[in-house]
């Protein structure tokens, strides 16, 4: 660990929250007030690769919208729009990042190799690290942050049953790569029907994933703010939303105004 700062503390809280050896965790996360508890950056990345311990994987979120707006990207050098703990894993030299340039991970860990040469086309497809996070038996954490701020993962299943609020949406901008080759190169985020006034709205379905005793951990700003889910059982709940026609008012919403 590169880290001088006793982590432990830390590494005793995630594995509370429901953290174990050998697993493999996307983290989302706010970390003021962790920071505020004296760990830096740096100390909060090892202290979650020491609770997933040498077997274990932990992939940080890099995304960066600029893209969408026309910016160019570079995945060498484009930083993280999610915050410290997400730059601090970006610019560890261990890290793999995953090449969609919305929706890049920085994975480390036992199998952070399996994540290289991942370049996505569609932000949340088959292809995409959430769909191996799912297939790979992972889990989701989530630190001080609601869900309507953090889980991604909702429109991973939104895109694997095609929801019909929905759609495919293609990006096209400069595009650099690992051995510093630019060119047009074209992407695919399955956004929200603006024109419709589809709003994103999650929270209430982060309700049901507590209701349903699935998360473990605290809640956002309580103890210490980590709580945790498996991947395929939030996978099977939110299905079981969409498919049994509960999403409205549960997933997203319509704007009114």
């Amino acid at each position: 660990m590169t880290s001088q700062t006793d982590i432990t503390p830390l590494v005793d809280d995630w594995r509370a929250a429901g953290i174990e050896d050998g697993d493999m965790v996307l983290v989302h996360s706010s970390i003021r007030r962790t920071y505020k508890r004296g760990f830096s950056p740096e100390a909060i990345r090892d202290s979650f690769l020491e609770a997933v311990g040498p077997r274990g994987t932990v992939l940080f979120p890099l995304f960066n919208f600029d893209f969408c707006k026309g910016a160019d990207f570079d995945i060498r050098q484009s930083r993280s729009k999610m915050g410290a703990l997400t730059e601090a894993a970006r610019l560890d030299p261990r890290a793999v990042r995953t090449g969609h340039p919305a929706y890049s991970f920085a994975v480390l860990g036992a199998e952070a190799e399996a994540f290289r040469n991942v370049h996505n086309s569609s932000g949340y497809g088959t292809d995409s690290p959430f769909a191996m996070l799912h297939r790979r038996g992972g889990k989701i954490a989530v630190l001080d942050l609601m869900g309507q701020n953090s889980m991604t993962f909702y429109h991973y299943v939104e895109e694997m049953h095609r929801v019909f609020y929905r759609y495919h949406k293609v990006f096209t901008c400069p595009y650099t790569d690992f051995e510093g080759v630019t060119g047009q190169r074209h992407f695919s985020i399955y956004v929200r029907d603006l024109e419709r006034g589809v709003l994103t709205d999650v929270n209430p379905m982060d309700e049901r994933l507590w209701a349903q005793g699935l998360y473990s951990g605290c809640r956002p700003g309580e103890g210490h703010g980590l709580r945790v889910i498996e991947a395929a059982q939030m996978f099977d709940a939110v299905a079981e939303t969409i498919t049994s026609g509960e999403a409205e008012g549960v997933l997203f919403s319509y704007d009114k105004t």
